[in-house]
């Protein structure tokens, strides 16, 4: 399984908030905005403060996908 913060994203541009926002208001470092480009893992402690700037829950910031090939 692979990380997707696309919810997110999606959810960023539903509320007209960009990158830059998020980070300051939620007080996220570059490097944490960096792998969340990379759908890499974060923390717990900055998912939840990315939700309070969202205003949702952590199943509207991030999800697992299928990251396996489909066999043909």
């Amino acid at each position: 399984m692979a990380i997707s913060y696309n919810k997110m994203k999606k959810r960023m541009i539903d509320l007209n908030i960009k990158p830059k926002d998020l980070k300051a208001s939620a007080e996220i470092s570059q490097n944490v905005m960096a792998k969340i480009n990379k759908n890499e893992p974060v923390s717990m402690d900055t998912l939840e403060k990315i939700c309070r700037v969202l205003k949702c829950n952590i199943g509207d910031v991030v999800e697992f996908v299928d990251a396996s090939p489909i066999d043909h």
